[in-house]
């Protein structure tokens, strides 16, 4: 209440014609032209034509047994602990046997033969699903397959009649300030409509490799995930997916998967049961401003490459753990996160022209996708023959550097196919220490070279400093291990 008096005092304060500060009078400010009043829609014939396409879904699932959450504890001499020791021992399973879990979230039909989407989350490790139609008829489901990577899963079910369905719209026009409207089974009161605006596009919370969120103020609660997110159309621009909420209520943050990459993935789940990604074969990592200034560019830009999987199509094309990929497909990478998006998408088998920036030079390559699926199988790794570490340490840029040796391996866990210049200690205050290098990392490239031993990375810092640069870039594969690999780039004063 005080700060409300208080901003009402202030507003009030404003409206004054003239503001009196030390005896002198400052004019009255000029009148503001009023922007054109907007009408909130009315989205009640939109509700009414939509709901029928929005179902409830009920999952069951088995969890193994143990304490159930907020489980009641009696006092030791309660006449009634035996009682409910007794029932909650057979909720859980005697034993610590399984127990059975019940969840509801949302989902919405695409085909009136009985084709259901939702989200990955919702049903995964369930022994039976349960569909309810807006007209509270119920219907068993099958799951037809699903995609943790992207969070979506595809339900078949088999109904007496058509079913109504909604179609997809294309998410890549949608605006910030834009209205969309959600509906879902949130804390499982059943179908239920928010309205709210596009408030942001294109936002990555880490949830997966693929993050490109649509976050609305539209409330989403539990409940809601896996129900679609809709424009003023009609058409499900967004899947419900997640909220930022600390008390796990809506706070005015959700987040949706835009249509346009769940259309593909749920097709592929619709069609195969799985998913077909297309897969490049190697791993990168964000240009930094300093990273930027060590490779030569004269912004970040691109997906830097830090290292290129043993037998991938990349491999095959030639590309080259330290090039910089600007162009795939026709298309400029602007970010890092726009190059496994666009390999994804692309047809497995189809030959791309990629472009990418090596040593201040562009080369063009031409790469056939592979699949990813078979990929993520693949165990074969890049050979990398053992070297015998020499005796040599150096300290430098605030970090203690030494070759490789068994003994060194065998302390910090350092894989066997990573060689180069182990850090065995790191200053708290320090160049190496700002950048997060730690004890065990493994220099295995300095200034575009390989490291052999200490001198290598010495050697590689007076070059750099010789040649007028002020940093140094780093490949250090972390903790010593083979699929951890990086580029940073070491401010050298």
């Amino acid at each position: 209440m005080k700060r409300h008096g208080s901003l009402a005092r202030l507003l009030a304060a404003v409206a004054l014609p003239a503001l009196v500060v030390t005896g002198t009078a400052l004019p009255a400010l000029a009148p503001v032209a009023q922007a054109q009043t907007q009408a909130l829609p009315n989205v009640a014939d939109l509700a009414d034509k939509l709901l029928p396409a929005v179902v409830e879904i009920s999952v069951e699932s088995k969890v193994a047994g143990g304490p159930i959450p907020d489980m009641p504890q009696l006092p030791e001499d309660s006449p009634f602990k035996d009682f409910f020791d007794d029932f909650f021992k057979k909720r859980q399973g005697e034993g610590g046997g399984d127990r059975t879990v019940n969840s509801m979230g949302s989902g919405f039909i695409i085909d009136s033969s009985g084709v259901v989407v939702t989200n990955n989350h919702v049903v995964e490790g369930a022994e039976s699903i349960e569909i309810r139609l807006h007209d509270g008829s119920t219907l068993k489901a099958e799951l037809k397959g699903r995609d943790p990577k992207t969070d979506l899963a595809v339900l078949l079910v088999k109904p007496d009649k058509p079913l109504p369905t909604v179609p997809f719209g294309d998410s890549d026009t949608l605006r910030i300030g834009e209205w969309v409207m959600a509906i879902g089974n949130p804390f499982g009161l059943g179908g239920s409509v928010s309205l709210g605006i596009v408030s942001a596009r294109n936002r990555d919370i880490n949830a997966g490799p693929y993050d490109d969120f649509i976050q609305t103020d539209a409330a989403i609660n539990k409940g809601n995930s896996g129900g679609p997110l809709f424009n003023l159309n009609g058409q499900v621009v967004g899947i419900n997916t997640a909220i930022f909420s600390p008390t796990g209520g809506s706070v005015g943050i959700g987040f949706s998967v835009p249509a346009n990459t769940a259309r593909g993935v749920v097709d592929q789940l619709w069609k195969y049961g799985e998913t077909r990604r297309g897969w490049l074969g190697v791993k990168v990592q964000t240009v930094t401003d300093d990273l930027a200034e060590s490779i030569g560019l004269d912004k970040p830009r691109g997906a830097l490459v830090a290292d290129v999987t043993e037998g991938s199509p990349g491999k095959a094309a030639g590309v080259e753990p330290g090039d910089v990929i600007v162009e795939f497909n026709g298309k400029p990478i602007r970010e890092m996160k726009e190059l496994p998006r666009a390999v994804a998408e692309t047809e497995i088998g189809k030959e791309v022209t990629l472009k990418a920036l090596r040593k201040g030079k562009e080369v063009e390559l031409k790469v056939a996708i592979g699949r990813l699926e078979d990929g993520e199988k693949q165990v074969a790794q890049e050979e990398a023959g053992k070297t015998q570490a020499a005796p040599a340490t150096a300290t430098l840029l605030g970090m203690t550097v030494s070759s490789v040796n068994d003994e060194l391996r065998s302390k910090f866990g350092i894989d066997e196919k990573v060689n180069g210049a182990v850090v065995t200690e790191v200053a708290a205050e320090g160049v190496a220490a700002d950048k997060g290098v730690t004890a065990g990392d493994v220099i295995m490239e300095a200034g575009g070279k390989p490291v052999v031993g200490a001198s290598d990375v010495s050697d590689a810092m007076a070059a750099a400093e010789k040649g007028g640069k002020s940093s140094v870039l780093l490949l250090v594969s972390k903790g010593g291990k083979a699929g951890e690999t990086r580029f940073i780039a070491l401010k050298l004063k």
